[in-house]
């Protein structure tokens, strides 16, 4: 009889117990990673002593890397906080707290990194030092750390406090209880226990990627002037619902309130690709708000960053802790715009009101508002308050003390209560989230309830409205088209020499709408229509070279086939609802020939192909990104046995063909060949690649300028990922 059970809880994430050793290790933890437990049944409710509790695991096995085909592999901020109070590890006079704590297993560099990140989800900013440094004053500065050593129950305690690590490399060692681990390559451990040993494989393979709990249907969502989204009504614990967030479309454009666990996945099903959205307002960095973080990364633009400076810093310091990269460099991600508290704020029209609300962590909520025909319409969104009464509990007057003033309170009910059209609040409850019955006599219109796992009880329906997934209010209604308005810009960017009477050629022309699963172009087919992607995604398969991309709006389906008269090569097939914009090939045609740009888009679609067809610059990067690209990469050859690392000099090699390998000390640790790149160091850290970097036959490169991909989020996180996986390759 096996003394060692297994179980592939989901895609990257398993299960290990041996139960005569009182160990359960999860293996992975990615994000929602305790949702898909759950569902699995691999906790439940537990009653001893009178006292109901969960069970679950004692143990993370982190992945050896922490990101793994674009996402975080290792987010262990929720399975913590599952074992220290949903099983009462660390709760006082508990039947499940034995004095033992939460294990955190794998090499120096990852443990020491989810250690940082923890004690940085556990508390945000850890002092008044860095509260004013965030811009607070220093009297501000002194009451918000009241506050926070109130939540912590009065001391700020280092993880290692609250958990115990093994760190392993490649000879074993013992967890606990007779039970050992070895490292045996990347990612791959092999958990022994007496005369039984079973492997553990983190790798993800290529195009897969980790996966929610639960699953949504389609929705086409009209462009509108003011509206909201509501795109998660759940909490880190709901495995049937995301965790609570909002999009808000203003003129027609993308905005996210707060970034939870899953994001490319609930943005997708609202026809949504992440190359739409122009910004996000983030409340705070919490997991359930903040896992989605790497979505918005792999944009090719800076994404717009709205939040106060308080919150920031918080969120940038756990940021950097999890990427293992100088906060300075987040700065790159996103383009940073840094809100004023208390006061309304204008962003071309669209007026924000962020309020600092109690939690653990540095947090705001907004207040939205846009001026239409009726005078102004509001928006709240209250994400992560505090209930009123274990706010009122904490009211001391003794300023050495933890707690928060009299003073503090009124002010935080007086915010919270502020009458809007919409309001959506927090009714998690609990010692650090909020109640519907604070709501009970708010004079908002309409008061959405939100943040929860559980039924609303009738009492609460009374107070407050529910919000489906996908569901849209409409605070000011569009009266144009937006998407003629998207056309403009994406054709305008394609051919910005082109006078605009030679545009309208091509705006004159119909907007059609492709349900989920369209084929859109078949491969080996002549196509009368090339189409101008103006929302949604697109899937581009062509199974003979093996390549797969997902094209976002901005994207031109079929113009080389269709300029060549020729069948596609690809098929084209629509992944949600889009919008495109239907061009008649004979019309392209006399456009392209009175433009005088046939040569130009000839030329592109060449180099374009090329890079589709990579990894790095394939699927996630739009035609008008790869078309920059295209524009400045040049190719160069090299001659057999030529050593190249004193050649790349901040630029990325791109193989066309040949091969060239990567070795340290004589050992091969990669082999490159067509689409292969290497440069990742000098490019992200202006630092001599650690490889010795040989070309092994006569071999032709793109030389792409490192300075142009810097402005690229996708590129620079995919070539963070590389570096990652190389570096662990190489110890």
């Amino acid at each position: 009889m096996s003394k060692i059970e297994k179980i592939e809880i989901s895609t990257g994430l398993y299960w290990i117990s041996i139960e005569e050793a009182n160990l359960r290790i999860l293996c992975g933890c990615p994000e929602d990673s305790v949702k898909h437990m759950m569902k699995r049944g691999l906790t439940m409710n537990r009653e001893e002593a009178g006292v109901i509790y969960e069970t679950g695991p004692n143990a993370i096995l982190l992945s050896d890397v922490s990101i793994q085909n674009g996402k975080f592999a290792n987010l262990a901020e929720f399975p913590v906080l599952q074992m220290l109070y949903r099983q009462g590890m660390i709760l006082p006079n508990h039947p499940n707290n034995d004095g033992s704590k939460p294990i955190l297993i794998g090499t120096a560099d990852q443990v020491n990194t989810q250690m940082e990140y923890i004690y940085r989800g556990n508390y945000g900013l850890v002092s008044e030092e860095e509260i004013i440094e965030a811009g607070i004053l220093p009297e501000q500065a002194h009451e918000m750390m009241r506050l926070k050593l109130k939540f912590a129950f009065g001391a700020i305690r280092p993880s290692d406090e609250l958990l115990d690590k093994r760190i392993v490399g490649n000879t074993s060692i013992e967890i606990q209880n007779g039970v050992f681990i070895r490292r045996l390559q990347m990612n791959v451990y092999e958990i022994q226990y007496q005369d039984q040993s079973i492997p553990v494989d983190l790798n993800l393979p290529p195009n897969t990627t980790y996966s929610p709990t639960y699953r949504l249907h389609f929705h086409n969502i009209e462009r509108e002037y003011f509206g909201i989204i509501h795109s998660g009504e759940g909490n880190g614990w709901d495995i049937h619902r995301p965790c609570m967030s909002s999009i808000l479309m203003f003129q027609g454009k993308i905005y996210l309130i707060d970034a939870g666990p899953n994001l490319l996945n609930n943005l997708t099903v609202l026809g949504i690709s992440v190359n739409e959205v122009e910004g996000i307002f983030h409340t705070h960095g919490h997991d359930d708000h903040f896992a989605g973080m790497t979505t918005l990364v792999q944009a090719d633009h800076r994404i717009k960053y709205y939040t106060t400076t308080l919150v920031r810093h918080s969120v940038f310091k756990k940021l950097s802790a999890l990427m293992s990269v100088d906060e300075k460099q987040l700065y790159d991600y996103f383009e940073i715009h840094d809100l004023t508290s208390d006061t309304w704020n204008d962003l071309e029209g669209l007026e924000v009101y962020p309020m600092f609300s109690p939690h653990p962590v540095e947090n705001s909520v907004f207040i939205f508002r846009a001026f239409g025909e009726n005078g102004y319409r509001t928006y709240a969104h209250l994400a992560d308050i505090v209930g009123l009464e274990t706010l009122a509990g904490m009211i001391e007057s003794d300023p050495a003390k933890p707690g928060v003033s009299q003073e503090f309170f009124n002010h935080v009910k007086f915010q919270y209560l502020e009458p809007v059209d919409i309001k959506k609040v927090d009714v998690g409850g609990g010692l650090i989230h909020g109640e519907a019955e604070d709501f009970r006599e708010d004079d908002s219109k309409q008061i959405m309830l939100s943040h929860t796992e559980v039924e609303l009880t009738e009492s609460q329906k009374m107070i407050g409205s529910g919000a489906p997934f996908g569901m849209v209010d409409v605070l000011i209604a569009g009266q144009k088209n937006f998407y003629r308005q998207y056309a403009i810009k994406y054709l305008q960017n394609y051919f910005p020499n082109v006078p605009g009477h030679r545009m309208e050629m091509l705006l004159n022309n119909p907007i059609i709408t492709f349900n989920p699963e369209r084929i859109l172009i078949r491969a080996g087919e002549e196509h009368q229509e090339i189409y101008l992607i103006l929302t949604g995604s697109v899937e581009q398969i062509q199974t003979q070279l093996g390549m797969y991309n997902i094209l976002s709006a901005g994207s031109l389906i079929g113009e080389m086939s269709g300029l060549i008269g020729m069948p596609s090569i690809e098929t084209y097939r629509a992944v949600n609802f889009v919008q495109a914009m239907k061009l008649p090939v004979s019309l392209y045609i006399e456009f392209v020939k009175k433009a005088g740009v046939y040569k130009e888009i000839e030329e592109l679609q060449s180099r374009r192909e090329f890079l589709q067809a990579s990894h790095i610059f394939g699927g996630g990067l739009s035609y008008l990104a790869q078309n920059r690209i295209a524009k400045v990469m040049r190719q160069i050859s090299y001659s057999e046995e030529e050593v190249l690392s004193e050649q790349i000099q901040s630029s990325i090699l791109l193989v066309i063909r040949g091969t060239i390998e990567l070795c340290v000390d004589e050992k091969i640790i990669e082999t490159l060949t067509i689409g292969g790149c290497i440069g990742e160091e000098e490019v992200l850290f202006h630092t001599p690649s650690r490889f010795q970097i040989k070309v092994t036959e006569p071999t032709t490169v793109y030389l792409i300028p490192g300075e142009l991909l810097l402005d690229i989020p996708i590129v620079r996180w995919r070539l963070l990922e590389i570096f990652e996986k190389r570096l662990q390759a190489a110890t």
